[in-house]
C-alpha cells in the first residue's frame, strides 16, 4: 500500500476552510469484484443510489470517497445520516474539479486501472453538510448544470461547497442564477454571507443588487421621491401617502430630516420668488403679457404653496421641524409681499386658495412649537408671531365669509383663522410681559361684533392681567 498526503490548490482571492484530505491507493482492492456499496446513509437516501456507469456505481468506479464531519460537537441530527459515508466515484469525473484534479494528478503516470484510490475528505459545517457535499459531487456528472440548479436556495447550499472543491463550472451556473432571479430577505442574507469565500470578479454582480457605490443613496431615493410626490399625477394623493409611509417607517431620522429641510427650503424659495415677482411686476412690457406673468406668478406660489405645506406635515409628523419652525420665524420680506398681494383684489379670481394655504403652513408650524413637539428659542416664538400676525390679520380683513356649499364649516377660512388666533395668542403667553404686551395689542383685531364673540382673545389680556399685578416674589439673596 502506498500512502502520500497533497495538498489541494487553493482557490484565489477565497479564504475557505480547509478539510481533512487522506489519499490511499489499495493495489488489492479489486472494485469489479466488489457488488455491495459502503455507505451509512439510510436506505430513504434514494439520491444516492447507484446509477449505472455514473454515481456511486461501484463495478465501474476507480475512487472511493468518504466524507465524515470534522465538528467533534456537530449533532447527526441535522443531517439525514451519521457523521459519515462513503460513495463510489470515477477520477475521470472528479477532474472536472480541480481540486480533485490536483488530487489525483499523479495517478495518471502509473498503472492503477485495477485498483481503487481511497480518498478521506472532511466535512465541516461551516462549509456546507454532508448532503450538499454529496449534492456537489452528483452534479458533476450533471451534462447540463443549468437544468440541475433551478431555486435560490438549493444553489446558495451547494455554492460554498463549489468554490472548496474549485467546481468552476458548478460556481459560475451558481452566480449565473443567483444573479437573475430575485430573492427573498433571508435568501438575501445568506448570499451576502457566501461574499467572502468568493473572488472580486465573481462577487462584483451580486454585491451590485445590495450594496450602493454612493454613499448618499438613501437620500438621492428619498429627494426623488418628495419631487416625484410634487409632479401632477393622475393620483397624486395615493402618491404622497405612499411617500410618507417610507419617510415614516425610513429607519435613519437624520438623513429623513436633511432631505425634508432641503426640499423644504427649495419649495420656499419658489413660493416667495413667485409673491415677490407678483407684488413688484415689470410693466414695461404689454398689458396682457405683464397680466399673465401675473397670474403665472400667483398659480406658481400656490401650486409649490401645497407642496410646502406637505412637507411641513412631514416633517412634524417625524419631529424634524425645527429648522422649518426658525426659517418660517425670518421671513419678514415674505410676510410684506403676501399682505401687499392680499391687499389686492386680483388674487381672489385667480388663486383664492392662496391665503389659505400660506396660514395652514403657519398654523401647522405654529402648533407644533404649543404642543411642545418643536422646541424653538424665546426668540424664535416672538419673531414667528411677530411676522405672521400682519398676515392673519390682512387675510381675515379681506377673505369673503361666503363658502361653497359643500364645504363643512370646519375648513372653513373663518374656522382657521380663529385657530391660528387662539395659537398665536398661547405662543404669546410664553414670553417676557414686556414682549407679551408689545404683541397682544396688535391682537385687538382679534375681537369681532362684541366682547362675548372673542372668550380666547378675553382670555390672553385677563392672563396678562393677572401676572402683570402680581406682587414681586422674594428672591433668593434677599
Amino acid at each position: 500500500m502506498m500512502q502520500r498526503s497533497i495538498t489541494p490548490k487553493k482557490r484565489q482571492r477565497i479564504n475557505t476552510t480547509s478539510s481533512s484530505v487522506n489519499a490511499t491507493i489499495d493495489p488489492g482492492f479489486n472494485h469489479r469484484d466488489t457488488t455491495a456499496v459502503s455507505t451509512s446513509l439510510p436506505r430513504r437516501n434514494s439520491f444516492l443510489s447507484p446509477i449505472l456507469g455514473g454515481f456511486n456505481d461501484v463495478s465501474t468506479a476507480d475512487v472511493l470517497l468518504r466524507l465524515f464531519l470534522e465538528d467533534s460537537d456537530a449533532s447527526s441530527s441535522t443531517e439525514d445520516f451519521s457523521d459519515e459515508v462513503q460513495v463510489y466515484l470515477h477520477s475521470s469525473v472528479l477532474c472536472k474539479a480541480k481540486y480533485f484534479s490536483t488530487l489525483l494528478s499523479d495517478r495518471w503516470c502509473k498503472d492503477d486501472r485495477n485498483t481503487v484510490m481511497k480518498l478521506n475528505l472532511g466535512v465541516s459545517l461551516t462549509t456546507g453538510s454532508l448532503r450538499s457535499h454529496l449534492i456537489v459531487l452528483q452534479l458533476l456528472y450533471a451534462d447540463d448544470l443549468s437544468s440541475e440548479i433551478v431555486s435560490v436556495s438549493f444553489a446558495v447550499s451547494i455554492l460554498h461547497v463549489a468554490v472548496k472543491l474549485l467546481f468552476e463550472d458548478c460556481v459560475k451556473q451558481c452566480l449565473r442564477f443567483l444573479e437573475a432571479v430575485p430573492w427573498n430577505e433571508e435568501e438575501e442574507e445568506l448570499i451576502v454571507n457566501l461574499m467572502p469565500i468568493l473572488s472580486e470578479d465573481e462577487s462584483n454582480e451580486l454585491l451590485a443588487r445590495v450594496i450602493s457605490s454612493r454613499s448618499d443613496s438613501c437620500e438621492q431615493m428619498l429627494h426623488n421621491l418628495l419631487i416625484s410626490a410634487k409632479q401632477n399625477h393622475p393620483n397624486v394623493a395615493p402618491v404622497k401617502a405612499f411617500v410618507a409611509r417610507l419617510l415614516r417607517e425610513f429607519s435613519s431620522r437624520e438623513s429623513a430630516r436633511r432631505v425634508l429641510e432641503n426640499a423644504f427650503l427649495m419649495s420656499l424659495k419658489v413660493v416667495k420668488g413667485s409673491l415677490e415677482e407678483y407684488s413688484s411686476p415689470d410693466f414695461r412690457g404689454d398689458h396682457n403679457e405683464t397680466e399673465a406673468i401675473q397670474r403665472l406668478n400667483l398659480h406658481t406660489a400656490l401650486t409649490n404653496g401645497k407642496h410646502l405645506m406637505w412637507i411641513l406635515e412631514r416633517m412634524i409628523e417625524l419631529r424634524v421641524a425645527d429648522v422649518a419652525v426658525k426659517e418660517w420665524s425670518e421671513q419678514a420680506s415674505f410676510a410684506a409681499d403676501l399682505q401687499r398681494a392680499f391687499q389686492d383684489d386680483a388674487w381672489r379670481n385667480i388663486v383664492p386658495g392662496l391665503p389659505t394655504v400660506v396660514l395652514k403652513c403657519t398654523s401647522k408650524l405654529a402648533s407644533a412649537v404649543v404642543s411642545g413637539s418643536i422646541l424653538v428659542s424665546r426668540q424664535v416664538r416672538m419673531k414667528l408671531v411677530k411676522d405672521w400676525l400682519p398676515v392673519l390679520i390682512v387675510c381675515k380683513d379681506n377673505a369673503s365669509p361666503v363658502l361653497p356649499s359643500h364645504k363643512h364649516a370646519l375648513h372653513s377660512p373663518m374656522s382657521l383663522y380663529l385657530e391660528l388666533e387662539e395659537t398665536f395668542l398661547r405662543i404669546i403667553s410664553t414670553l417676557p410681559m414686556d414682549d407679551a404686551q408689545e404683541l397682544l395689542q396688535q391682537c385687538l383685531s382679534f375681537s369681532t361684533r362684541d366682547s362675548e364673540d372673542c372668550p380666547h382673545l378675553i382670555t390672553a389680556f385677563n392672563t396678562w392681567f393677572r401676572r402683570a399685578t402680581r406682587p414681586p416674589l422674594p428672591t433668593l439673596f434677599s
